[in-house]
């Protein structure tokens, strides 16, 4: 008697024609008269959306017009945290639900508009334009057919019409004019061509939203290979099956199976053979843990594979490279002034080669003269 019961749970469940299913989800459908969103299943059922995703599409389809749905705004309405809600609209601006479109106000002030969209499959159909619909040819003339005979309800409505009295024998009258024939009907007129429909101009429009980021289930890249070594020998296995199997005793988490030793051993030989140092190799791969760590061999495929050093340089590498010899002209002392110039050989400078020179033209004019 203590256990309370739902009437009218009970009785909205006698209501619901035919048997109830033996499992799943009954429904209980009450028809809503205001304060409702209509909700596609396109977007409440999306294969593709997070559950967190869907809900923030319906919050923002319910509300009005001009009100702020942006992450801090959204968050202030819903329990998610900010990271959540970011993750949930970049997976609806992704499939096409919203889009932020950046717009410049006559001021000058640029803001972001959200557009949502409650189906943006729709906004990809070419919209066809309403062709005029060619009016009906009325038929010009009808075959004669037989009158139609009172219906089933005039007879019975209808009233018998009473017997005439016998009256005495009428005066002859003359006879009437015969009536003039009707006219005979015009030939049927032959019915226009069909009117074929105007053409359509519409063009598919552009997808209207383009995802800018890679949906959650976007397929990913296959991960890179564990590296090997360019010549492995049995010493570069021995060493680098030695090391892995070492790594417990300084980190317990790394106790692995020979399985995952003989897999990752590749991996530590391509180092060994790079010339990096065990202490390094081990250091590399054993400090700043995840915590949990739940798949160690795994981390150190993905360490082994991403933190590969390079080969190391050979000795022509290193060498420093040759300088371009350069000729230097070296210093002469001039013969005339005992000035310091630079020349091949030596002599006099450029001063005293002109001095010279002109003393020597003087004097042919000199010469010249007195000839």
């Amino acid at each position: 008697m203590d256990t309370q019961q739902n009437t009218a749970l009970t009785r909205a469940l006698a209501e619901i024609p035919g048997p109830l299913p033996a499992r799943g989800v009954i429904h209980i459908a009450i028809p809503h008269t205001d304060r409702f969103t209509v909700v596609g299943n396109h977007l409440a059922q999306h294969p593709d959306l997070s559950c967190t995703a869907v809900g923030i599409a319906v919050r923002i389809q319910s509300l009005p017009q001009g009100v702020e749905v942006g992450i801090k705004a959204l968050a202030a309405r819903c329990r998610e945290g900010e990271k959540r809600i970011a993750a949930a609209l970049r997976e609806l601006e992704a499939f096409g639900y919203l889009q932020r479109v950046r717009d410049r106000l006559p001021s000058g002030r640029t803001i972001t508009r959200t557009v949502f969209c409650n189906q943006p499959t729709a906004l990809l159909r070419p919209r066809q334009t309403a062709s005029p619909r060619r009016p009906a040819v009325a038929a010009t003339h009808q075959a004669p057919g037989p009158a139609p005979g009172p219906g089933p309800a005039e007879e019975l409505t209808a009233a018998p019409a009473p017997a005439p009295d016998p009256a005495p024998d009428p005066a002859p009258t003359p006879p009437s004019p015969s009536p003039s024939p009707s006219p005979s009907p015009e030939p049927d007129m032959p019915e226009p061509p069909p009117v074929p429909p105007p053409p359509s101009f519409v063009t598919p429009l552009p997808p209207l939203f383009v995802p800018l980021v890679p949906p959650p289930t976007a397929p990913k890249p296959p991960p890179p290979p564990l590296p090997r070594p360019a010549e492995p020998t049995p010493e570069l296995d021995r060493a680098a099956t030695a090391l892995l199997s070492d790594l417990r005793h300084h980190a317990p988490q790394f106790t692995l199976s020979e399985a995952d030793i003989r897999h990752l051993a590749p991996g530590v030989a391509a180092w060994l053979e790079r010339a990096a140092h065990p202490d390094a190799i081990r250091r590399t791969l054993t400090t700043d843990l995840p915590h949990p760590l739940r798949r160690p061999a795994l981390l150190l495929k993905h360490r082994l594979t991403a933190l590969l050093p390079p080969p190391l340089p050979g000795v022509h590498d290193l060498a420093a490279p040759a300088r371009p010899r350069v000729t230097v002209t070296p210093f002469q002392t001039c013969d005339g002034c005992d000035r310091v110039f630079r020349s091949p050989t030596p002599g006099h400078c450029r001063d005293c080669r002109e001095h010279r020179a002109h003393r020597a033209h003087r004097g042919d004019d000199t010469r010249t003269a007195a000839a």
